[in-house]
């Protein structure tokens, strides 16, 4: 890159960094303001402006706020105090935002639950967050219902949209309650004594590898999310942010809510996303931001095309997870200006940004900003996953191009500021001491990056989707999206699967298919795509991937299926003979089993 290229690049990079650290700084963690004043202070400003379009209806600034006011009455008539929790589960609505802004306005916590949990792990999300009172909606309370009585808990179901004949003793309707209550602000002493460092809300891991946990969100760390979000994509209250991800998620429900409502723009909101209405809603709404996550861009490029797809009038796109492979396309195909990819996640302190837009990139820092960016790669060590020491007993910066695990300090800080889970335990499994002096303390993001020497970061995979085979380390999502391209697959899903006899573990994939699945091609295709020892040794066949709210896959039941048939419903297949996958056969797995076949 040219002196002038790179000049340029560091400009941009800091104008965007600039914006976001303006919009932050008026936070203190012992600062009184908390996220509701964030919210009050922008209707005051733009009373009259549109604040939200749902599938409903719209609201002003004015409007949202006395629909916010008269949900914190009503948890104060039901004797709720502030450190109680009320827990969420309702779709995508303007009412799902002013529950919770209304409930922080009396200093109750909200937990915001996952709308797709069902039986024993929603359940365990009602238990986990300490609520006595749920908030649904039609759409959701009957699955609420039935994990009542699974929850252990004495739970009181409140539910809009209920009709006469459902209620009963435990389950009401909250139309009349909401809608007949006060809509003047409740009294800020309502919330005296708390500040930024109290909690505002749970919001709950996506449960991929096992039952969510409850990330606690302080005042401060919501408010960092809405407040940076606003600066670093330059929102104005002209401005209209298209969100079609799950309010219940810290990307759909913070930082896709942020650069419109703490702005004076529009922010309109979809139940859930639909492929073929994005675009000709995208363009009938007039927006002008749209928050993604990685996925949901992957499903856009796999679409047919739609004659809306170019015609909004979009100047960026904000998110995280776009996979390199999609990233191009993306841009190109749908004419999207600027993309704004970042790195964090609900429960971290770590950040990173791509201001650049460097297509792959999920974030960059800078040599000459590297001190004031919380943000360290240190060696790690696939086989014990754990970051590797040295003979000093201190961890190990990873080199450049050199694959680690990503780490931030934790300070007393806004921004480096850990606040954990509802669960100590698994709080304290998230701290890691004596990382690069005797007694720091930093946390672990369970992710494994590399970064280049220019300063951008790469995603690798998370630890423990990385396994070791043939002694190497293999890298579930490159797997994945090498193999995304073959002929007739749909989705796919890599993981490792431990095989008696064998050091490691082997590679495996669950492939969803458009047509028949042809061994000798999609054998081909591996070959020319990966290296031996990242070709996967098995092959299954599944009718429909199951991910989370989020679109991550959950590869828990598939890992402990394994490679055995009794447990697999589908076809199985395994490396080699003349078609370079065969069906896997009885005397295959005993072959295997007793050391006569080594794969």
């Amino acid at each position: 890159m040219g002196l002038v290229a790179n000049i340029r690049r560091n400009i941009r990079f800091a104008k965007g960094l600039s914006r976001l650290l303006k919009r932050i700084k008026p936070i203190t963690l012992d600062g009184a303001d908390l996220v509701c004043d964030d919210w009050e202070e922008a209707v005051d400003k733009y009373p009259d402006h549109i604040a939200i379009e749902d599938d409903r209806r719209s609201l002003t600034y004015r409007e949202l706020d006395a629909m916010a006011n008269r949900f914190g009455h009503w948890a104060q008539s039901r004797r709720l105090k502030r450190s109680d929790t009320i827990a969420l589960v309702m779709l995508n609505r303007a009412e799902y935002i002013a529950a919770w802004l209304g409930f922080a306005k009396v200093g109750v916590a909200t937990a915001l639950i996952n709308t797709n949990l069902t039986g024993h792990a929603l359940a365990h999300c009602l238990s986990i967050s300490n609520a006595s009172q749920v908030v649904t909606d039609e759409d959701c309370w009957k699955r609420v219902e039935d994990a009542r009585a699974l929850s252990g808990r004495n739970l009181m179901l409140w539910v809009l949209g209920l009709k006469d004949e459902d209620e009963a003793d435990e389950r009401r309707s909250l139309d009349k309650p909401v809608r007949s209550g006060s809509s003047v602000r409740p009294a800020r002493s309502a919330r005296s004594g708390l500040t930024n460092r109290d909690t505002a809300m749970f919001i709950y891991t996506s449960g991929t590898t096992g039952l969510p946990k409850a990330a606690r969100i302080t005042h401060a760390r919501a408010r960092t999310y809405m407040r940076a979000f606003a600066g670093a994509t330059g929102a104005t209250d002209k401005d209209v942010t298209f969100n079609v991800l799950p309010l219940y998620h810290s990307t759909g429900g913070l930082v896709g809510v942020g650069p419109a409502l703490l702005s004076g723009g529009k922010l309109v909101l979809r139940k859930r996303f639909s492929a073929t209405t994005f675009w000709p809603d995208a363009k009938a709404s007039g927006a002008t931001l749209f928050v993604y996550i990685g996925e949901l861009c992957r499903y856009l490029v796999n679409c047919p095309e739609n004659p809306d797809e170019r015609s909004h009038k979009l100047r960026l796109a904000f998110g995280n997870g776009l996979r390199p492979d999609v990233w191009s396309e993306f841009q190109k195909r749908f004419a999207i200006p600027d993309i704004l990819e970042f790195y964090g996640s609900t429960e971290g302190n770590v950040s990173v940004f791509n201001f650049d837009g460097k297509p792959g990139a999920i974030g960059r820092v800078p040599g000459f900003l590297k001190k004031q960016i919380n943000f360290r790669l240190v060696r790690f060590d696939v086989d014990s996953e754990e970051p590797m020491r040295g003979a000093d007993g201190l961890c190990q910066l990873a080199k450049a191009g050199e694959v680690g695990e990503a780490l931030g300090q934790i300070s007393d800080d806004i921004r480096h500021a850990f606040s954990g889970y509802a669960d100590k335990a698994a709080s304290e499994k998230k701290i890691l001491r004596d990382v690069f002096a005797r007694g720091d303390r930093w946390f672990r993001t369970g992710d494994l990056m590399k970064q280049d020497s220019e300063g951008y970061v790469y995603f690798i995979d998370r630890i423990g989707d990385t396994y070791r085979w043939k002694g190497e380390n293999v890298s579930t999502a490159e797997v994945e999206q090498r193999l995304a391209d073959a002929p007739g697959v749909q989705e796919v899903i890599a993981y490792g699967v431990p095989v008696p006899g064998h050091e490691g573990k082997a590679g495996m994939v669950a492939l969803v298919m458009d047509g028949k699945f042809a061994p000798r091609s999609f054998a081909d295709w591996v070959d020319q795509e990966l290296p031996v020892y990242a070709r996967p040794a098995f092959v299954r066949l599944i009718r429909s991937a199951d991910t989370t709210g989020t679109f991550k896959y959950k590869k828990t039941d598939l890992m402990a299926d394994g490679f055995d048939p009794d447990k697999i419903e589908g076809a199985l297949y395994v490396r080699g003979g003349k078609n370079g996958y065969a069906k896997f056969t009885e005397a295959a797995r005993d072959a295997i089993l007793n050391g006569e076949t080594r794969l």
